[in-house]
């Protein structure tokens, strides 16, 4: 019986430890993390995100602080926020909410986050410490993180032996997972858009993490018996239920096709999601011990 990996629970766990350790670090040393998030313009549903994130990190019992800027803000205004943040000692993570609109530069302004409260990994100087094995003092992306604990948690620590597929190369989850699965001694294929025979390659995969944003790409015929599925992608398509058409999300893999081969799948919604957000707490309370001298 296939698996199905619940990143709702796995996340509300983690969160319950990182509150608890959150409360003795403030017991034993008088210190809280602090949170940052900055936030531009009023996309609906990066306000979502940040709000979840809020809760989240309250939930910890962390200082959380909302950045609320106008869609038409200037780059040096944003610039001189996060510099201000940089030099705040309360605040331990800075975390800019993307997409951002069209006048700034996205590059220009994750780069000036401080490596030290970059979160959310996305500097070059965490990016490149990930990509050299390096990472007693680095920041990995938060979704690439999640998916290796899901992993772990299936397969156990030492992938040795075992060969993975990650489908999609971008920065914030296709790289960086290709490297993490790496770090833990698994072959690692990256796939994309111009991979030729990519059922093919995907069937060899006894690990597959799906990232590519194209709903229920994945199915069963692409994947080996007992694989372990990670399904990253959050899509949302039109169905017809009773007649009318609503709105639902799916991901990148058939979930019910997948639960016909795999050894263990996450869901759309309700998996890769949830431990998003718990890892960028997890990401949080690290810096602040980090900053702190007290170690991971």
């Amino acid at each position: 019986m296939t698996i199905r990996i619940d990143g709702k629970r796995m996340a509300g766990d983690l969160t319950a430890r990182i509150a608890a350790e959150t409360e003795a670090l403030a017991t034993e040393h008088g210190i809280t993390p602090g949170l940052a998030v900055v936030i531009v313009g009023e996309d609906p549903a990066s306000q979502v995100y940040v709000r979840n994130k809020q809760k989240t990190a309250q939930n910890c019992g962390f200082k959380s602080i909302k950045h609320a800027l106008p869609a038409d803000v200037s780059q040096d205004t944003v610039l001189r926020l996060i510099g201000d943040l940089n030099a705040d000692p309360s605040i331990h993570g800075i975390l800019v909410q993307l997409p951002l609109p069209k006048q700034l530069d996205e590059t220009l302004v994750t780069q000036a986050i401080d490596p030290a409260k970059d979160v959310d990994g996305f500097h070059y100087v965490n990016v490149g410490k990930l990509a050299a094995g390096h990472t007693a003092d680095a920041f990995v992306p938060c979704t690439p993180a999640g998916c290796m604990l899901m992993i772990e948690q299936q397969l156990g620590n030492d992938l040795s032996g075992k060969s993975a597929i990650v489908i999609g190369r971008s920065n914030i989850v296709g790289k960086p997972m290709a490297a993490l699965l790496l770090a833990a001694n698994a072959t690692v294929t990256i796939a994309h858009s111009r991979t030729a025979d990519l059922p093919a390659i995907t069937r060899e995969a006894d690990i597959v993490v799906a990232a590519v944003g194209r709903p229920n790409m994945v199915g069963k015929e692409w994947l080996k018996p007992g694989a372990v599925v990670i399904d990253v992608g959050i899509n949302r398509i039109e169905v017809e239920e009773d007649g009318e058409t609503r709105s639902r999300l799916t991901g990148d893999v058939d979930y019910e096709e997948a639960a016909e081969v795999a050894g263990a799948v996450t869901p759309v919604p309700g998996g890769v999601g949830p431990m998003t957000i718990t890892m960028l707490m997890a990401n949080t309370l690290r810096a602040a011990r980090l900053a702190s001298g007290l170690g991971d």
